[in-house]
């Protein structure tokens, strides 16, 4: 997972400031630590929504596995989860990295053959896009409703991260969900070249992953995060 962080100097909720600061750097310094947590319970709900897909489908892996929970330990990697992050938070990068573990599953215990590979990859990211229009709505009708400040800059903060993450894990590349849908939706004589360019990738390690970072953050970030920012604003009627 991937998340570019932005500095929201200027959040606004129908005019009015999405949080009442007391002072520029105390404001900046608990919207990132705020961030930083929601992130990776985002991440956490994306990894258990696959789980309880393939549970639903027919395969037990993952509830076998006790990873059917939104307690963090079970997911939690050490690197992934806590260390890369903070020091990307307590660095003031403007990127934020990381990832779960991912909750294991076994396609071949699917009842659904054909869908049901595509049906879970896609799980994650609907969860994530549920909840970013769940809580963007809340930022829009919440001062209708006399929400304080504070909540709305939590539920702001809650469906823009899940937007971003469930965006971004579409994106067709391996080991993205996205790349997993696509090629699990294809026809077989498509699927097979997919399968054997996931291969390739998967055979790079992590080197691949992370000259893919490289080049999105570099051609693609921009027009990928202006999206984002164009359908928060639809969903919240906001900007940030």
């Amino acid at each position: 997972m991937f998340f570019l962080r932005t500095n929201r100097q200027n959040n606004t909720c129908n005019g009015a400031p999405l949080y009442n600061r007391a002072g520029d750097s105390k404001a900046a310094r608990m919207l990132t630590l705020l961030s930083f947590v929601v992130l990776i319970l985002s991440i956490i709900v994306h990894e258990v929504a696959h789980g309880y897909a393939a549970n639903s489908l027919g395969d037990p892996t993952a509830r076998l596995a006790g990873r059917l929970t939104l307690n963090p330990l079970p997911h939690i990697d050490l690197m992934g989860s806590i260390v890369i992050p903070a020091l990307l938070v307590f660095t003031s990068s403007p990127i934020l990295f990381g990832w779960a573990k991912p909750v294991p599953y076994n396609p071949y215990n699917l009842r659904n053959q054909r869908w049901g590979e595509a049906l879970v990859a896609a799980a994650g990211s609907a969860t994530n896009l549920f909840l970013a229009v769940l809580f963007g709505l809340i930022v829009r009708l919440g001062p209708t409703y006399g929400l304080d400040a504070t909540a709305l800059s939590l539920a702001a903060t809650i469906s823009f991260v899940n937007l971003f993450l469930g965006l971004f894990n579409l994106i067709p590349f391996p080991p993205l969900d996205g790349f997993t849908a696509l090629r699990s939706a294809l026809p077989w004589h498509f699927a097979s070249s997919l399968l054997r360019f996931e291969h390739r990738i998967r055979t790079a390690g992590a080197l691949s992953l992370i000259l893919f970072l490289i080049v999105f953050s570099y051609i693609f970030a921009g027009p990928f995060f202006n999206l984002v920012l164009w359908l928060f604003g639809l969903l919240t009627g906001t900007s940030l």
